[in-house]
């Protein structure tokens, strides 16, 4: 079955058969889509059982699997990850207990308020384990990533200069306290949470590291946390029921919208990397509600290059929309006394 990986990595996937299962012969092997990380991921059957074998794509300082899967191991080992059953940085290839998933947005067996506490179990749970080893300070990251998109020129300076203006307002004050850094996952979209019917479960961990608890916070809050009572309801579960006080509420608005930012940056640069020179001036998104809502029917193709470019642009302006909103100078007003 050694046909079904690329000729390159057939050696390294045949090491991780044989010492996962002490055999090379499988029974099935299918590759899956839907991640646009670039690792190849398969479906393979080993003695009539499912697993997920994962060969990595390109490496650079952040998707570095000699980091990342042991992160992976440590969100196992707390029964928040599928069980790892064979990892190797060097070549590139892992092998995970497989996890039927189920639909969040149809087959959820509970109501929204319930998926909503949940997920702050979850997290806490996440944040309460084993420290995962640092990278960069997280903000220090997001630096990085909005210089690239300047130096693309995808949209007219003078266009996007107030959402950059008003988050260079942010960058000037906020500053993660040492109590808040945390194993955080930092890329916590719908993708990588799974469920089986049962519970959910945490995957795709090459954006982990040692970040603000705010991170991961702000990125459920911003996909499941549609209104101001659905935001308290995560940050108080995630605070083990405890009343969140003014920081921390300004905290997680503020780094909703740093989220909002990350995504763009994320999607757009994407976007530019691929089509160089590629200019975006005039074009129309829809809301970033919208969108999520069509994701979660299947209605949005999000591979594609114009999801690409409409869901980078829908969460460059709620990141906009955010920082223009009053809560904003409030959330400031709390970090700035």
């Amino acid at each position: 079955m050694s046909h079904a990986f690329p000729e390159p990595k057939r050696a390294a996937v045949d090491r991780a058969l044989f010492a996962a299962f002490g055999t090379t012969e499988l029974d099935a092997a299918v590759p899956l889509t839907g991640g646009l990380s670039g690792a190849l991921i398969f479906r393979i059957r080993v003695g009539g059982i499912a697993y997920l074998l994962r060969i990595e794509g390109t490496r650079d300082a952040v998707r570095d699997p000699s980091r990342w899967y042991g992160c992976m191991a440590i969100a196992a080992g707390a029964m928040l990850a599928p069980r790892v059953r064979y990892a190797d940085a060097r070549d590139g290839v892992a092998i995970m207990d497989f996890i039927p998933e189920r639909s969040l947005s149809m087959d959820y067996r509970g109501t929204k308020n319930d998926l909503v506490v949940e997920m702050g179990q979850t997290l806490r749970a996440l944040h309460a384990a084993p420290a995962f080893p640092p990278l960069v300070d997280y903000l220090d990251g997001m630096d990085a990533l909005i210089a690239r998109f300047h130096g693309f020129e995808l949209l007219d300076l003078g266009a996007s200069a107030e959402v950059f203006d008003l988050y260079g307002r942010l960058r000037g004050s906020y500053r993660t306290a040492p109590g808040d850094l945390v194993s955080s996952h930092n890329d916590l979209n719908p993708r990588n949470i799974l469920y089986d019917g049962a519970r959910l479960w945490l995957v795709d961990w090459e954006s982990s590291f040692l970040a603000d608890r705010y991170v991961d916070l702000a990125t459920l809050a911003n996909v499941f946390a549609s209104n101001a009572d659905e935001e308290a309801v995560l940050l108080r579960t995630y605070l083990s029921g405890a009343e969140p006080d003014e920081h921390q509420r300004a905290r997680l608005y503020l780094m909703r919208q740093v989220n909002h930012l990350f995504y763009a940056m994320i999607f757009l640069n994407g976007v530019a990397e691929a089509q160089p020179g590629e200019r975006l001036d005039g074009r129309q998104a829809r809301s970033l509600a919208q969108i999520h809502q069509a994701l979660g029917t299947g209605d949005f193709v999000l591979e594609s290059r114009e999801g690409r470019v409409e869901y980078g642009l829908s969460r460059l302006d709620a990141a906009l929309q955010g920082l223009r909103a009053s809560r904003f100078a409030e959330a400031m007003g709390v970090l700035e006394r």
